[in-house]
């Protein structure tokens, strides 16, 4: 219990450390974004002929970041935390002039939808190709498919959605060439409207399948092939053992073990990815929020983006912290002092 309280609490401080740092920085840097906000709401309340009226700015300011100019930081920093914490405030978007929370809120399914669903392909497909890439080495088949793993690792993912929005949404125009459903249709839980949602996330649940395959593929090989050469494989071998059964039990399920973190951290990989994926499909998720607020300055709006990617990242850490003592039985908990 304590191990598991240990870990809670670090990654909690983590979170802090992070959000403090941002906020330093997002406060402090010269000509920050407080800064050039307040010179633009100045620059446009002249344009207009209005009186320019300081504190108005500020209150204006305060609106869109729930930061007061004014203030002493530390005051700042503590009315900060505390409308992230007990309201759920992370400012008012400048560009869509909604509050932040809700759009991330809303555009967060979207995301988990097509991150995941493509992490859970690609993960599903490399470790099948790696084992039988292991189970067949040196041959023809092992050969083409080392190749052919390292050469679509080399591709840059967002290459890769390009080629496919290209080829299957404009030229053959199987798929949508964006958006998140038909918006002719009535939103609801009807056979039309989920086909839709499927037809629009199936080229950047595609791209995100791409993104990173053949990688885990000759990771998946060499950790077969380490272990075929156990003694221990000898030995059930010896016993009588069915081979089906030394493959799953023995060699599938080691081999997979140093995967397991990099799956759970390859989950805040496939969510910081689709900021360029989602703004290449035009797919209304956090990246494609996150891109735009980039674009137009909207720093309320990019902050809150980034506390969700920062958010995502140390929980899948945690995850897989919890988890991987029961994934393999063998590893510490951490209540001794072993190290793993």
């Amino acid at each position: 219990m304590g191990y598991y309280l240990r870990r809670t609490a670090q990654a909690i401080l983590t979170l802090i450390i992070v959000v403090s740092i941002t906020f330093v920085l997002f406060r402090l840097m010269p000509g920050g974004p407080i800064q050039a906000m307040k010179n633009r709401l100045i620059r446009q309340a002249a344009a207009t002929g209005t009186a320019v009226n300081i504190d108005r700015i500020n209150e204006m300011v305060e609106l869109y970041t729930g930061i007061m100019p004014d203030q002493p930081i530390y005051i700042q920093y503590i009315n900060y935390l505390r409308d992230i914490i007990l309201y759920q405030d992370f400012g008012e978007s400048i560009r869509y002039s909604q509050p932040v929370f809700d759009i991330l809120f809303e555009a967060m399914p979207w995301s988990v939808f097509i991150s995941v669903y493509g992490l859970a392909l690609g993960y599903t497909a490399n470790i099948l190709l790696g084992a039988v890439m292991a189970y067949k080495e040196g041959s023809r088949f092992d050969q083409i498919s080392t190749v052919g793993s390292i050469f679509l690792n080399s591709i840059p993912y967002y290459v890769g959605a390009i080629v496919l929005l290209a080829i299957f949404a404009y030229d053959l125009e199987w798929f949508p060439t964006g958006g998140r459903y038909n918006t002719d249709l009535d939103p609801g839980f009807n056979v039309f409207f989920m086909i839709s949602i499927l037809r629009h996330a199936a080229l950047p649940i595609l791209s995100g399948f791409i993104v990173g395959f053949g990688g885990r593929a000759l990771s998946m090989r060499g950790n077969s092939v380490r272990i075929l050469g156990e003694d221990y494989l000898r030995v059930a071998r010896l016993r009588g053992i069915s081979s089906t059964r030394i493959a799953t039990r023995y060699v599938a399920r080691n081999a997979i073990l140093p995967m397991y973190t990099n799956l759970m951290i390859g989950i805040s990989a496939i969510f910081s990815s689709s900021v360029i994926l989602e703004y290449i499909f035009t797919y209304p998720g956090v990246g494609w929020f996150t891109f735009g607020a980039l674009k137009a300055r909207d720093y309320p709006l990019l902050m809150g983006s980034f506390l969700f990617f920062t958010t995502i990242t140390i929980i899948g850490i945690l995850i897989a912290d919890f988890t991987y003592g029961i994934v393999d039985p063998r590893a510490s908990t951490g209540d001794q002092d072993e190290a793993f």
